[in-house]
């Protein structure tokens, strides 16, 4: 077997990661040798491979549902935002530039398709099946020209595609007929479906439109995916909808001390890696919510500045807001505050940034004995070390190098009072070290909060990848999707007027 699909959606956040998350685990549950694959992605989660590569972490969770390391090939081309007009671009793991949306679409994305064809061919020469994920939607014609990630792939590599709607958005019957009929002919041809996601209610209700899709289109829907609460899995955008006041979705366990223990993350701009918190809004009793408002840090026992792309920015963001007065005092009362990569280094006392936002010398935060300057090669590796008495991993993406002048070691940074800082993203994954962060929180504020004793992150992960694929083996046409990725695209469907040019 050398099969194939690609998952297209109608919309961006349709659910394209999770279903391509869903496939693949329920394909390598059936004994199928099966790899994610994005051709480009723009994120600012994004995670560290073995090899020392960056990719989206969108797709490390879809390599960890295939049961396999993720590599570089399986996200070939990665944008980071840096602002509204630019984003760094990632080739196969390493920076190589920082480029406008004007000269990323107007020329370099189509040179970057040999390479992404490349890599997809040795994926699917090394496996069994390659489930390919697209970006936004297949018919944003104002980009199809230089589109290497949607049915430019799809059309080059003679792929499937799936298209996913997000049922709970509504207008998802006009959204699927209108994709479809934006695509030029020979696009058209390997469109051969439709999934359905996020629907609440009756099936049976929605089956008389879903045989009206299929009279108008000639495409048949491959399955109604039940709308299911904590499934969203490392996003792939911070940028795109406002964080403020969202609570990250936690068990429903309840707490095992008397207290809940309250987390406020700062909102900041560009924020990378907020997945962070996932780990901490995992534990039974611990509550995490984004904010952007002094007063929202008053009742937090815990006070996180996540990762960004923008240090600088970030840092005036705080200033402007008030948010950085209220973390000074806070460190001086003694109340605890986690600063993560870039927010780490925030909390220094000053910032050398003639890379990123090209600012020169500017004043942190100063809570921190920390010295931060910015190198043109970025850091990526995966560290491990101990600390609080526990065995910690991480993974580093930074081009901020920090010296330390005092405080206490903590992990690559320091700790000051209840105050730390870190470059490690995903230490809180490692559980016995988070029980221990946590039962110091706690303590610091007041709170009779007890962390569980058998909360295992990497436990709850694979129970929401086996979740992914349970909705797919319950919900989907299986044996469809099965003719599908083996052999291809039914022949003869039929094409939808107008279409684009070719």
């Amino acid at each position: 077997m050398n099969g194939g699909l690609l998952v297209a959606g109608t919309t961006s956040d349709a659910g394209k990661s999770v279903v391509t998350a869903g496939i693949c685990r329920w394909l390598v549950r059936q004994g199928v040798k099966v790899a994610p694959f994005k051709a480009q992605n723009m994120s600012l989660n994004s995670f560290v491979t073995r090899e020392g590569a960056e990719i989206g972490r969108a797709q490390a969770m879809q390599a960890q549902a295939c049961r396999v390391e993720p590599t570089a090939l399986m996200n070939p081309v990665l944008l980071k935002p840096g602002g509204e007009q630019s984003s760094q671009v990632v080739l196969l793991g390493k920076p190589v530039g920082e480029l406008s949306a004007r000269g990323y679409h107007g020329g370099r994305q189509q040179k970057l398709l040999g390479t992404v064809l490349d890599c997809l061919a040795e994926l699917r020469g090394t496996y069994d099946a390659v489930i390919c994920e697209g970006a936004g939607s297949p018919a944003e014609i104002n980009l199809r020209r230089t589109d290497i990630v949607n049915m430019g792939i799809a059309r080059n590599a003679r792929l499937p595609v799936l298209v996913v709607g997000d049922i709970d958005r509504g207008g998802v019957f006009a959204s699927f007929f209108g994709t479809v009929a934006l695509l030029s002919a020979e696009d058209q041809e390997l469109v051969a479906g439709f999934l359905v996601n996020k629907f609440r209610g009756d099936v049976s209700l929605l089956e008389p439109g879903l045989e009206m899709l299929y009279g108008l289109t000639g495409r048949r829907t491959y399955g109604v995916l039940p709308f299911r609460h904590g499934l969203g899995i490392d996003e792939e955008d911070g940028l795109r909808v406002s964080l403020r006041g969202t609570v990250r979705e936690s068990t429903v366990a309840p707490p095992v001390g008397e207290d809940v223990l309250r987390v406020a993350v700062c909102a900041i701009p560009l924020m990378s890696n907020f997945t962070d918190v996932d780990a901490l809004a995992a534990e039974p009793g611990v509550v995490v919510r984004f904010v952007d408002r002094p007063e929202e840090l008053a009742d937090a026992d815990l006070v996180v500045i996540p990762g960004t792309r923008g240090t600088v920015r970030a840092l005036e963001w705080l200033r402007e807001r008030g948010l950085a007065d209220a973390l000074v005092r806070r460190a001086a009362e003694g109340r605890p505050v986690l600063g993560i990569c870039g927010g780490f280094q925030i909390l220094g006392e000053r910032i050398e940034d003639e890379v990123e936002s090209r600012a020169g010398a500017v004043d942190g935060l100063g809570v921190l004995p920390v010295q931060v300057r910015f190198a043109r090669e970025k850091t990526l590796t995966r560290p491990s070390g101990q600390a609080l008495g526990e065995r910690v991993e991480g993974y580093e993406i930074h081009h901020g190098v920090a010296s330390l002048e005092g405080g206490e070691p903590f992990l690559d940074g320091c700790r000051v009072g209840q105050t730390w800082g870190t470059h490690w993203h995903g230490s809180l994954e490692s559980d016995g070290f988070r029980r221990a962060f946590l039962r110091e929180v706690a303590a610091a504020a007041g709170r009779r909060f007890v962390p569980a004793p058998d909360t295992s992150f990497a436990a709850l992960r694979e129970e929401q990848l086996d979740r992914l694929g349970d909705l797919i083996e319950q919900h989907a046409d299986t044996d469809a999707l099965w003719r599908l990725i083996e052999s291809g695209a039914p022949q003869g469907l039929p094409f939808i007027p107008p279409g684009a040019p070719a």
